[in-house]
């Protein structure tokens, strides 16, 4: 089976593209994030095109997550429970499915947008409320898997140059002590191969040239159970997504496992 998460940022936008990468990569189940489009609006029709069913949390604004499934979709979930509100709104970043005998979360974490501010605060309870739903269902034999943009970087390493990120959101002791805790209910960090050069960036800044200098940051990660790790085969950046006119400023990140 092949799972693969990506940020699209904007599913209209780039339309094209992930209808060109679905059949090419051919992945079983995606889960998409920054949709920037309502339910209503997404677009089911052109998907199932390629034998894909569609799981979509969206509303309409710059938020928004989907699970595209050809293995099927069963025990959906729309928005994380207990999830936190912000401004007295859900923000649309969460969905759940089993697709083919795997649990699937796909998430979009809050961005924080700086330290100190009521959003930052918000991720740090968004991503609670996100450990409290894995404590309960990350541990048995069914491989389950949080995959997303999480916004958080999870080392030093994981960011081009950390000097460049002091007093930054992504980075700081708060969110990444959130991330240890979300993994120490029993899930792994599955670490993808870059593909090129020596660390798998996922994200570049569309600005000051990022992609080409390869200044990026690894926050789209896939964080799996026992036995979804031990079914991993191979794990990889797809940076090519990542090139050309009219791409996302993340890439998808895939993972092969034999179940």
């Amino acid at each position: 089976m092949r799972i693969a998460t990506w940020n699209v940022n904007s599913v209209s936008a780039r339309l094209p593209r992930l209808l060109a990468w679905l059949e090419s990569a051919r992945p079983d189940v995606v889960c998409l994030q920054e949709l920037k489009c309502s339910a209503e609006a997404f677009p089911s029709e052109e998907i199932s095109g390629l034998g894909y069913e569609a799981l979509v949390n969206g509303d309409g604004r710059w938020n928004g997550v989907a699970v595209l499934s050809r293995v099927g979709l069963s025990d959906t979930v729309l928005g994380l429970p207990e999830g936190p509100l912000f401004d007295g709104g859900d923000e649309s970043r969460a969905a759940a499915a089993t697709c083919g005998g795997v649990r699937v979360w796909s998430v979009y974490v809050p961005n924080g947008r700086e330290v100190g501010h009521p959003h930052y605060a918000y991720k740090l309870e968004w991503l609670e409320a996100l450990r409290r739903t894995a404590l309960k269902e990350a541990p048995g034999s069914l491989p389950y898997a949080i995959l997303g943009d999480y916004n958080i970087a999870p080392a030093d390493e994981d960011v081009y140059d950390r000097a460049a990120f002091e007093g930054s959101t992504h980075v700081t002791e708060p969110e990444r002590a959130a991330l240890k805790a979300l993994r120490d209910t029993g899930l792994s960090d599955v670490v993808p191969r870059p593909l090129k050069y020596d660390h798998p960036f996922t994200y570049w800044d569309y600005r000051q040239l990022c992609f080409p200098k390869n200044r990026g940051m690894r926050i789209d990660l896939v964080y799996g159970n026992e036995p979804f790790a031990a079914a991993v085969k191979d794990a990889y950046v797809d940076r090519e997504e990542r090139k050309g006119k009219g791409a996302s400023d993340h890439a998808p990140v895939v993972v092969d496992l034999e179940l």
